[in-house]
């Protein structure tokens, strides 16, 4: 296609994607004085409130406050220092930040995204557009990228000519899709098992996060807010959310997240139910010529261990100060080093969220070894500090750059 004909204006760098990927960059590039548009498919409401995950890890929120984009995040979320593992029908309390000195914050996504949008269009003035359609990437292998898109107002298509974009539209965004197929490789893992995601307008159960560990399958139990609790249970891969009536529901929770001295989880309405399938996937590299990704467009990481949005943040700190670096100064290193630098923590996650799904899930495999070797590695977690402290340092990702 070309572009020739339409009407079109320069930006440095166009930004795709208004997740915590795209607008962390966006921040970033504006506090840095460089030109940028972020484009989204979806509209600011939408993205405001679209559920996702809530635990932020505490280098990442340090890197927040750093740039100016934490103010809300720290008045408001909460710090959480130990979880709670359950299985064999007791409670086994692991206190992280008696181990590390570190905690993690829980802040709902939407709240972050609600945050960043503000500081990028209202407080710094960026270009943010809304609700675009048919967004398309051009001329990525040369020094004249552009990306069209129409306007959802005028139904006209637009062109922004650039100097470099960046794709942070997630896993079903035209980004990845551009990535030339015979240099990129994607790495996917599937994991067999699925989760049914659960919000419960309902008081956490506990001042932790609870992962059960039950022969009928993983529980998990996530404050949100006072009032909005966010469950996980396993489900058959592909299970229809209708299977799962509250009774059902809530029923399975309490047995799976049961344990002596515990008190009977509270119960609630269910304003959310969806089947989520555990998978991974990663890019690599997550570069090709003026394009790079950032986010789910480069890799996605299951909800095991509560990876995917830090793993987003730590690709916009990357991501935003290379691109900073090369259009104020020239400086070309940090882009250069981007695709590597980041996915030595995205390997890392994903390894991590590997051997944290046989700890979850080992002992539903209808496998008696596997159930054996499940009890052992979670009777070791409290059984040896050396075990206790690694398990630490990768559930925290204290072990990497910021």
């Amino acid at each position: 296609m070309t572009t020739d004909s339409l009407s079109s204006r320069h930006s440095s760098v166009v930004v795709v994607g208004a997740g915590p990927a795209g607008l962390t960059l966006g921040n970033i590039l504006r506090a840095a004085s460089v030109d940028c548009v972020v484009l989204e498919t979806e509209s600011r409401e939408f993205v405001e409130r679209r559920p996702r995950a809530g635990v932020i890890e505490e280098w990442a929120v340090r890197e927040l406050g750093r740039r100016g984009l934490a103010e809300n995040l720290l008045r408001r979320a909460q710090p959480h220092t130990a979880c709670e593992f359950r299985f064999g029908g007791e409670r086994h309390r692991f206190d992280y930040t008696e181990t590390t000195g570190r905690h993690h914050y829980v802040y709902p996504q939407p709240l972050l995204v609600t945050d960043l949008v503000h500081e990028y269009a209202d407080v710094r003035g960026g270009d943010v557009r809304f609700s675009v359609r048919d967004v398309q990437l051009h001329d990525l292998d040369t020094d004249r990228p552009s990306v069209s898109y129409t306007c959802p107002e005028t139904g006209v298509r637009q062109v922004l000519d650039c100097d470099f974009v960046a794709g942070c539209d997630g896993a079903r965004g035209v980004s990845r899709a551009a990535l030339p197929a015979e240099r990129t490789r994607v790495a996917r893992h599937d994991y067999g098992v699925g989760w049914l995601a659960l919000l419960a307008e309902a008081p956490p159960s506990s001042d932790c996060v609870l992962f059960g560990a039950h022969p009928r399958g993983f529980a998990g139990h996530m404050a949100r807010s006072p009032g909005v609790t966010r469950y996980y249970l396993q489900c058959p891969p592909g299970d229809d959310p209708e299977n799962w009536p509250h009774d059902r529901v809530w029923a399975e929770l309490q047995e799976r997240l049961g344990a002596a001295g515990a008190a009977p989880l509270t119960e609630g309405p269910l304003i959310e139910k969806r089947v989520l399938a555990m998978h991974d996937y990663v890019v690599e590299p997550m570069a090709s010529g003026r394009l790079f990704l950032a986010g789910d467009a480069a890799h996605l990481v299951a909800p095991i261990a509560a990876k995917g949005m830090n793993l987003a943040l730590h690709d916009a700190f990357l991501l935003g100060d290379a691109l900073a670096a090369r259009l104020t100064s020239g400086d070309d290193s940090g882009l250069a080093g981007y695709s590597e630098a980041s996915l030595r923590r995205v390997w890392d996650y994903q390894e991590f969220s590997q051997w944290l799904s046989e700890l979850y899930h080992g002992s539903a495999a209808g496998d008696p070894f596997r159930a054996g070797t499940t009890l052992a590695r979670l009777r070791r977690l409290f059984t040896s500090p050396t075990a206790a402290a690694a398990f630490a340092e990768q559930y925290l990702g204290t072990a990497a750059r910021y």
